[in-house]
């Protein structure tokens, strides 16, 4: 009866029958608004005109789903402050809208226990698979290190954690270096910028710099007891280039050393200047803010805006895919005991994560997080979580181009 009756209160929710969000405060820069449901692009969607079960979902019946629910409650809180009719994504306006979320969202806070969650979102949601053309897809785990630090200077906290500078600025998604005489360029790639020096934060063992930088964020542990947090700032807009592939196409790892363990082990032992000549094989360079530590309970901030939730956030390509949205993904884990599925949000991005099925899985904070997520590095699958009235009209905009039954398929 229980269920029964949370059920139906979620269903009210799908109705409307919730209270409205706060009057969003800022005015709108246009006369006119722009179609809140626009058509879905036939040449980048085709998509079945059958909607996909829950239970084809590899998983579902027994995944843990409270660290996503976790999750999708802070992007919840996020979309009620967003303006009604703006659609929650430029670049994937199919998610919908601000206010075709809100009933879902509302109808969250009836979820008591496993049980109940399973059946609000099987009654709130329709899951809709994502596929690659050419079939390609990844998922791999991130976590947040801590690292000894040094407000200046001393062996062998040597390598500065370096700021955001001055010279560096963005425009329609490109990064530049602004020149002393007003003209501009592509910002340097890692090896010029480690050559010229950067503005320290504070310093750290080059070898945790290179991950910190790779990761994206960590706290810093002073002398003193201090924590701080080092916030992902900016990077130098410079392809992201895979340092353990550098290294096996020499011969200086094996593939089965072609993790961070690995990597770092590699480097402890070999010459400062051939590290030096690793790092600068990833022209990427990523600069930081200084944060205090805060609530030491709440992960980093990903690019959404939102704390990262351990094993419910996930960094996504948000070239493709709408910030802030539940997911579900099957793949494999080890760090987790192997095959794996769960609810996950996209609550983040990352340089290396490119693709409509390529994920970052956030395990969390500490040497033990990144133990479990250096294992992880597997194809899978994912489907997004929409609300029922949402992929509705994306299985009726696209039913006239299907022709025959399957996934969503989204051109890279």
């Amino acid at each position: 009866m229980r269920i029964i009756g949370l059920l139906s209160v979620a269903l009210l929710a799908l109705s409307g029958c919730v209270t409205p969000p706060p009057p969003y405060q800022p005015v709108p820069t246009r006369p006119v608004a722009p179609d809140p449901h626009p058509e879905i692009d036939p040449s980048a969607w085709t998509v079945t005109p059958k909607p996909v079960d829950f239970d084809v979902l590899p998983g579902w019946h027994t995944a843990d789903l409270a660290p996503g629910l976790s999750a999708l409650r802070r992007s919840c809180d996020v979309f009620s402050r967003r303006a009604p009719q703006a659609p929650l994504s430029q670049v994937a306006p199919w998610v919908g809208t601000a206010d075709e979320w809100q009933p879902a969202c509302a109808a969250l806070d009836v979820i008591a226990d496993a049980q109940s969650a399973r059946a609000v979102l099987q009654a709130l949601f329709t899951p809709v698979e994502i596929a690659a053309e050419d079939g390609a897809s990844r998922f791999t785990g991130y976590f947040e290190p801590t690292y000894q630090a040094r407000l200046s200077p001393q062996p062998p906290f040597t390598e500065p954690i370096p700021a955001r500078p001055n010279d560096l600025i963005t425009e329609g998604g490109q990064v530049y270096q602004a020149l002393p005489n007003g003209a501009r360029r592509a910002y340097p790639s890692r090896a010029e910028i480690t050559r010229n020096g950067v503005r320290p934060l504070a310093y750290a063992h080059p070898a945790d710099v290179f991950f910190l930088q790779i990761q994206g964020s960590g706290r810093l542990i002073l002398p003193d007891g201090r924590t701080l947090r080092a916030v992902y700032a900016a990077n130098n807009g410079q392809p992201f280039r895979s340092t353990a592939n550098w290294l096996m196409q020499r011969g200086w790892i094996a593939r089965s050393q072609a993790s961070m363990k690995g990597i770092r082990a590699w480097m402890d032992r070999t010459t400062p200047e051939r590290m030096r000549q690793a790092m600068n094989a990833n022209p990427r360079f990523v600069f930081f803010n200084l944060e205090p530590e805060g609530n030491p309970q709440l992960g980093p901030k990903g690019s959404f805006g939102v704390p990262l939730t351990p094993l419910g956030s996930m960094a996504v390509d948000t070239g493709i895919h709408a910030g802030g949205v539940p997911m579900f993904v099957q793949t494999r884990a080890p760090g987790l005991g192997g095959d794996w599925s769960g609810l996950l949000v996209s609550q983040d991005t990352g340089g290396a994560i490119k693709g409509p099925v390529r994920g970052d899985l956030y395990f969390g904070t500490g040497s033990q997080a990144g133990a479990a997520a250096d294992t992880v590095n597997a194809s899978g699958r994912l489907w997004v979580l929409l609300p029922r009235s949402v992929a509705a009209r994306i299985l009726m905009q696209n039913a006239a181009q299907a022709s025959t039954s399957g996934p969503i398929v989204l051109s890279p």
